[in-house]
């Protein structure tokens, strides 16, 4: 069984940043796809970022050149840093792995609120 822990999220001022965290335990998986997606209220979620196994990178155009994700595969944890905040940003942003077997594991969600 796969755990994730996220961690990072909070209320911030437009402009500002905040990073996340999602740690995942557990034993006898390899991660293949780590990634960020998020869902405001009344809204469907959606994809934030994704950093794959190899290196590669997706990024929603939304967030493209202020949003940075990165893995540390030792670690089995993925971050997102999040600069230039908006309040459009705001939502539960979730981590999500997929792991050797096609399996995707979601974490618990995390707030991130951007208001003055």
């Amino acid at each position: 069984q796969v755990q994730l822990v996220e961690s990072g999220g909070g209320l911030v001022q437009p402009g500002g940043s905040l990073r996340l965290s999602c740690a995942a335990s557990g034993s006898g998986f390899s991660i293949y796809v780590m990634g960020w997606y998020r869902q405001a209220p009344g809204k469907q979620r959606e994809l934030v970022a994704l950093a794959h196994r190899g290196g590669d990178t997706v990024y929603a155009d939304s967030v493209r050149s202020r949003f940075t994700i990165s893995r540390d595969i030792a670690k089995n944890t993925a971050y997102l840093q999040m600069n230039t905040l908006k309040p459009e940003d705001t939502a539960v942003y979730y981590c999500k792995i997929t792991v050797n077997g096609g399996t995707d594991y979601w974490g618990q969600g995390t707030q991130v609120t951007v208001s003055s």
